[in-house]
């Protein structure tokens, strides 16, 4: 399912942009943190997209997708989306999500490195 959305170009709604508090745990996001309208992931909720090269407060973008997060102690999975043409290492990425991946057992599953 997630397979679908690697290389295209997907509008997203932040509903956590960077600088924002997490609404339950003592968590700031440094980038911006949002979701695919419409969609539904595997926790019921819609897809989240960690927007990794995007540290301006925002409300909408536009991203590429250019991978997919693992996480194998939880159910769902996370997209990663950029606004710029910037191409992105396999740690560089996971550096930029380590805020909140560092409480999961995660990984990238898919890359898109085109």
């Amino acid at each position: 399912m997630y397979e679908q959305f690697l290389g295209k170009y997907i509008d997203i709604i932040i509903d956590r942009p960077a600088g924002s508090k997490h609404p339950k745990e003592d968590l700031i996001y440094p980038i911006n943190y949002g979701y695919i309208p419409d969609t539904i992931a595997e926790d019921g909720h819609e897809i989240d997209v960690y927007v990794i090269d995007s540290t301006v407060p925002a409300k909408r973008t536009r991203v590429k997708i250019i991978g997919i997060i693992k996480r194998n102690n939880d159910i769902e999975r996370k997209l990663v989306g950029i606004e710029s043409d910037k191409k992105f290492t396999e740690n560089e990425i996971m550096e930029k999500i380590y805020f909140q991946e560092q409480y999961f057992d995660s990984y990238i599953e898919h890359i898109y490195l085109n």
